[in-house]
């Protein structure tokens, strides 16, 4: 199994794996059949930084797992493959039919979906409502023609939701549409957010 990634979602062998996770409301709405997300922090020992979702919006714990937990991955970038979507029991909510419009477009790039859409096509969990927003990775291993990135966003702007892009470096993650208005953005890094002009760096100040 491939080390997982941010935003990566996964799902455990059984509850043991978030015993050490202090918050009470874990125990009575988590169960194996639903997943955690990957997220992003310092990587000690082999342990992967996990986050819990809640029933509630502010129902969130963090954690850590081993890779013998896992049995299951899903990543963003198979969320927003075009077959599933079209069978997503959600396509008549925003964020899903935005993400079926740039299905039809073939981007030089991959992209997935993150954030409720993507825990709603993965799990079929009835999370979202009618103010719901799309959050949007693309992998970005090098550095993108920003005329490419701008037709992405242009086209994101036109949808019919709120679409936020994070752009996912060797170095972290950014905020395109940050980098496109003021060419330096605060960094989502393993140890804690840096401000850089240079987001494909890993030796950023």
């Amino acid at each position: 199994m491939s080390v997982p990634r941010p935003h990566d979602l996964l799902w455990l062998r059984d509850s043991s794996a978030l015993a050490t996770i202090k918050e009470s409301w874990v125990s009575q709405c988590w169960h194996p059949e639903l997943p955690v997300v990957v997220r992003r922090d310092h990587r000690e020992s082999g342990l992967i930084p996990i986050g819990v979702r809640g029933e509630r919006r502010e129902q969130r714990a963090a954690g850590w797992i081993t890779s013998a937990d896992i049995i299951g991955v899903m990543t963003p970038e198979r969320l927003a493959e075009r077959t599933l979507l079209l069978d997503s029991p959600f396509t008549v909510y925003a964020p899903v039919s935005a993400a079926i419009a740039l299905s039809e477009t073939v981007w030089p790039w991959r992209w997935g979906i993150t954030g409720s859409t993507g825990y709603a096509l993965a799990t079929q969990c009835p999370v979202l409502h009618a103010a719901s927003d799309l959050d949007l990775i693309i992998r970005a291993p090098q550095p993108l023609p920003r005329d490419a990135m701008q037709q992405w966003q242009t086209e994101t702007d036109a949808l019919d939701c709120r679409v936020d892009t994070q752009m996912e470096t060797p170095a972290g993650a950014f905020a395109l549409n940050e980098w496109l208005r003021e060419g330096r953005v605060l960094l989502k890094t393993d140890t804690g957010p840096i401000l850089t002009a240079s987001p494909w760096s890993r030796e950023n100040p």
